[in-house]
């Protein structure tokens, strides 16, 4: 079963980007985040027409998730219960008894900010649902955009962004506490001593410079480990005429 994560920073901007790679890489589920669309604007037929499955929460300008899938979407849920919350960021689905949870976690702005605050809340109740979906789903994958770079080797250059928010050790202990669930970091499990990058400013030249930041993550729960195959990030897609700032990740786990 192959899986994916892409934070493709509006759909409409980057349609026939998601289309042909998900034609070229044939993943059974993708996870998208940032659709940036109103939920009846989600181009459902675009999908189905190459074979895919879709559930989705949008949103008009910011946030909006879905997920794409070969197999039918069962059990959909959309946003954390618990949290009032307007902002589209998480949407959850069953396929083959796996729990898909695709989330695009807040930036937080500045770690001086509300915005800062509100992301710290935001990881307090995604633990808890989460962890509440475990209970129910032992067989569970955490995957999106979650604007944190876990650790050290996720950081083109650590000095600049040392205390700054993406980086921050607070930042980095919730990224820890999702961990501590039961949840494997896949990329990482892997490739432990290898700089994976997902995401790269657009400006000043930073992907063709390969200064970036690893802050897209497929989180698998314990019970998966013995399937994991493979994870890797696809960075062709940042290299693409009008691309997202992020590349797609992927992780294989056998049947």
């Amino acid at each position: 079963m192959k899986i994916a994560t892409w934070n493709v920073n509006s759909l409409n901007v980057r349609l026939a980007h998601t289309l042909r790679w998900l034609e070229e890489n044939q993943p059974d589920v993708l996870a998208l985040q940032e659709l940036k669309l109103d939920q009846d604007k989600f181009p459902e037929s675009a999908f189905a027409d190459i074979g895919y499955n879709a559930a989705w929460n949008g949103q008009k300008t910011y946030n909006g998730v879905a997920i794409l899938s070969k197999e039918p979407l069962e059990n959909i849920d959309i946003n954390m219960p618990a949290l009032n919350d307007p902002q589209k960021r998480v949407i959850a689905a069953t396929v083959n008894n796996i729990r898909i949870i695709c989330s695009y976690c807040v930036n937080g702005e500045s770690i001086e900010s509300d915005k800062f605050k509100y992301k710290q809340q935001w990881f307090q109740e995604l633990h808890e649902y989460v962890k509440q979906q475990l209970l129910q789903y032992p067989a569970t994958i955490l995957l999106g955009d979650f604007n944190i770079a876990p650790n050290d080797i996720d950081v083109y250059d650590l000095q600049q962004w040392q205390n700054k928010v993406l980086c921050s050790p607070q930042e980095r202990s919730w990224f820890k506490q999702l961990t501590e669930l039961g949840l494997i970091d896949s990329l990482h499990y892997l490739h432990p001593n290898e700089a994976h990058y997902t995401w790269w400013d657009y400006r000043m030249n930073m992907f063709k410079r390969k200064l970036g930041l690893r802050i897209d993550h497929i989180l698998i729960s314990q019970t998966l480990v013995p399937q994991l195959q493979a994870a890797n990030v696809d960075t062709a897609p940042r290299g693409w005429e009008r691309p997202s700032d992020h590349a797609p990740v992927t992780a294989i786990l056998t049947s």
